[in-house]
């Protein structure tokens, strides 16, 4: 006997896919259950108009077969096709406004997303695949507008179609009726068949689409590095990859969706022999009141039955895909943010005040501390400077400062003030940064500054532009976009527009992360004043590589592998012959040796 257990069989529709499909209607559709009504009253109407045309039919036929008036015929032409004229109206309404309602609700999805996503904590997107980010916004909830839209209203028309004429049908003939119907549990047989696959694959193709969409934006953003180290043919390689997973995937899906149709044909063939032999039988009976256009009326109206049921099945198979789309979007809200103002948290604090950490402990992962009882005091009102080797912890505590992470031991105080007990909005207020990592949008340089205060005037942004030595690059430039996240621009002109910036927001507390690292020394000769000007009376803190630039600092902070080792001014860290001035030594050594 095999030790392989065997694979349960999922229900239709699992909690999760009723969960989700509650949350859908209850948050974007009930609204607009007038509408749906109306919708719904011109589905009925378009069922009507179908069963109407098959008692015609069969007068038409009859008058045809027996009575031979052309008057008649005419008649019935005539009411046939004003039939035809009001499902044609009532077909193109229906559509419109269930469309209407589906790009509504997906705006306001969009809309709520957005909102929650600005919403979580820098750890969720420094764990997330941007292009999984993508797929929620974009590709998943415009998938399942269309759905909605389109394939829900046709559902339903199809729904009452089949449910309208089999009423009719039974009505005219039950024992025919009843004989076609004997392959419905074989269609519902091949339903469940289908949606356990198709689920299965259309979960494991968003999967691949996702990394798919990663690995372009990666190889977009590197595109620099790929040229010059001519490693075109393999980046090509690597997406062709992820090309063929996502071919071999999307086959499966619709594979397995096309067993439908197939299915529901040979079905329909088995009905229309039934019918025919059945039917015939019963016109050549005398036992039974059923002439030739009673039977050709019920075939017609078979046809009428099983060609929406086709579609129906159809979408019963894309529904499954959808509840996988839908299921990955509602999932976003499961992620929360750390990051959450404290009950009564204040909005006001000494912005002047020191900022002190106790005991702080704080580690990336559980199992790489960083931080073990660090204690570290920056003077309000003065110029502070944490050096140390890469991966000692600089940028980390301008990241613990700003809550972007927490703490996991200790405390960190403004004024005296735990930061636990300030809103996050009016903490980060308090700060003007010029970091490393700048965010540069693909606009002028002038809109780039204006960014950190949209409410600036034109004079404040022009100041802001000469202070940081870049207003003459604007004169240049005019209105002219910098490129995709300044890809026009060199390293020391994006870091001359974060430095602007700063100036523009002027906060009270200032964080500078290698603000001056992409800048020639001539340039940051240039600047210096400026800079003199932007930390004067402001809480600064400096992160900083070139020791040259902090050296007139109030107090200096010297880490290594997450402990402070040393402190103070920097003659007096020369005196010491620590590992400052090691650190310094090399690097002056490194610039006279140029």
């Amino acid at each position: 006997m095999s030790d392989t257990p065997s694979k349960k069989r999922q229900p239709l529709y699992s909690e999760a896919d009723k969960r989700n499909m509650r949350w859908f209607w209850q948050g974007y559709l009930r609204k607009h259950s007038g509408k749906l009504v109306l919708v719904l009253v011109l589905i009925l109407v378009q069922g009507l108009v179908y069963q109407q045309f098959l008692a015609m039919t069969e007068d038409g036929l009859r008058v045809i077969f027996e009575s031979g008036a052309m008057r008649d015929l005419i008649e019935v032409c005539v009411v046939v096709f004003l039939l035809f004229a009001v499902r044609g109206v009532v077909s193109f309404l229906a559509p419109m406004i269930t469309v209407k309602i589906s790009n509504q609700a997906i705006y306001e999805m969009r809309r709520d997303l957005i909102g929650h996503l600005m919403s979580l904590d820098l750890a969720y997107f420094e764990r997330t695949k941007s292009g999984e980010i993508l797929q929620k916004l974009v590709t998943q909830t415009q998938q399942i507008g269309v759905f909605v839209g389109l394939g829900v209203a046709g559902a339903l028309r199809d729904a009452v179609t089949v449910v309208v004429v089999s009423g009719y049908l039974i009505w005219k003939n039950p024992i025919l009726f009843v004989s076609a119907i004997v392959v419905l549990p074989f269609i519902i047989m091949v339903m469940n068949f289908v949606s356990d696959r198709v689920k299965q694959a259309q979960g494991e193709a968003e999967e691949a689409l996702g990394g798919y969409m990663n690995g372009i934006e990666e190889t977009v953003n590197g595109m620099r590095t790929v040229k010059i180290a001519r490693q075109e043919e393999v980046e090509k390689d690597r997406l062709m990859r992820g090309t063929d997973a996502i071919r071999r995937l999307m086959n499966r899906v619709q594979v397995t969706q096309a067993l439908i149709l197939p299915s529901i044909d040979l079905s329909s063939a088995f009905v229309y022999v039934l019918v025919i032999g059945g039917g015939g039988y019963m016109v050549l009976s005398p036992d039974y009141d059923v002439d030739g256009a009673g039977i050709i009326t019920f075939l017609l109206g078979m046809v009428m039955v099983f060609d929406p049921a086709r579609l129906l099945a159809q979408f019963f198979g894309g529904l499954q895909s959808n509840l996988v789309l839908l299921d990955r979007v509602r999932n976003l809200y499961d992620q929360e943010s750390s990051i959450r103002d404290a009950e009564g948290a204040k909005t006001a604090f000494d912005t002047g005040g020191d900022i002190v950490l106790k005991n702080v402990s704080f580690s990336y992962s559980p199992d790489h501390p960083l931080f073990e009882g660090l204690n570290m005091a920056f003077e309000g009102g003065k110029v502070s400077a944490i050096v140390g080797s890469t991966g000692s912890g600089k940028t980390t505590i301008l990241s613990l400062l700003s809550r972007l992470y927490d703490v996991k031991g200790g405390d960190i105080t403004f004024g005296g003030t735990p930061i636990r007990d300030l809103q996050v909005a009016a903490l980060r207020g308090a700060f003007s940064v010029v970091a490393q990592d700048i965010v540069i949008f693909n606009a002028s340089i002038w809109d780039n500054i204006r960014y950190v205060n949209p409410e600036a005037s034109d004079a404040q942004v022009w100041q802001a532009a000469e202070d940081a030595e870049i207003a003459d690059l604007i004169r240049a430039r005019g209105e002219t976009p910098v490129g995709p996240k300044g890809a026009q621009l060199s390293g020391g002109q994006k870091q001359r527009i974060a430095i602007a910036r700063a100036f523009l927001r002027d906060a009270p507390i200032l964080l500078l992360d290698e603000a001056t690292s992409a800048l020639d020394q001539a340039t940051e000769e240039r600047i210096k004043s400026a800079l003199a000007r932007l930390t004067k009376g402001k809480t600064t803190i400096v992160v900083a590589h070139r020791l040259s630039s902090i050296a007139d600092a109030d107090r200096i902070f010297v880490l290594e592998s997450g402990q402070l080792v040393e402190q103070g001014q920097h003659a007096e860290l020369l005196a010491e012959n620590g590992l400052y001035a090691r650190l310094y030594q090399a690097q002056k050594k490194g610039y006279d040796g140029r």
